[in-house]
């Protein structure tokens, strides 16, 4: 067993004060992503954990892509079919997490999920290399297959059969937007004093802004 309790850092690469807190989280978020994406030691600021609530009451968390985001909230892209799927189709709340060590970051966001318009997924689904579109009708995602041979055999069938024909987006595959109803912006600080800025949003629909202990 290794003792981890001599592991420790120090954060001291920035600071959240009141005066830089935006009257609405969205705009935060920008400001921060845009940082996360400039910064070269973040390789994908665009990744993101995803936890949903499972029939057995246990959470699960598995990280995706950011694909959008708007005013509404957040806009990833999945197998509806799949676990996540499957777990939101019975409850729609979730919670997005964005960690970017290097900038000793990280934004926790609650939000209710709802499926996008098929022309949305449809759009995007196109957007992408052909070898993803065909990744995404060739994994039925979470089911259970024999070995990786399966995949790769099923694979090479779809090359040949859509060689020169448009792949069609499967009906189990889009987007979900996630629409924000808490969001806590964290930024590490010395002596574990972090700060810690959380919006709530109300029911005349703004958010309320509080400081929350580190």
């Amino acid at each position: 067993m290794e003792n981890l309790h001599d592991k420790r850092k120090i954060y001291e690469k920035s600071q959240l004060l009141e005066s830089q807190i935006k009257e609405n989280p969205i705009e935060m978020f920008r400001d921060w992503f845009l940082e996360a994406e400039e910064n070269p030691a973040v390789s994908e600021a665009n990744a993101m954990a995803i936890s949903t609530v499972e029939a057995d009451g246990c959470p699960r968390t598995r990280m995706v892509l950011l694909k959008a985001y708007t005013w509404e909230g957040f806009i990833f892209y999945t197998n509806y079919n799949s676990k996540k799927g499957k777990a939101i189709e019975k409850n729609a709340n979730a919670c997005l997490h964005f960690f970017w060590p290097s900038l000793e970051r990280q934004i926790i966001i609650k939000a209710e999920l709802e499926k996008i318009p098929e022309n949305l997924s449809d759009g995007y689904f196109h957007s992408r290399p052909k070898g993803s579109q065909l990744g995404a009708v060739v994994s039925h995602q979470s089911s259970v297959i024999p070995n990786r041979e399966f995949l790769e055999n099923k694979l090479k069938e779809l090359e040949k059969e859509y060689e020169n024909k448009e792949v069609p987006r499967p009906e189990n595959w889009g987007g979900y937007l996630a629409k924000p109803y808490e969001i806590e912006f964290w930024q590490g600080r010395p002596n574990r004093l972090h700060d810690r800025i959380i919006y709530e949003l109300q029911e005349n629909f703004d958010w309320k802004i509080s400081r929350l202990a580190p």
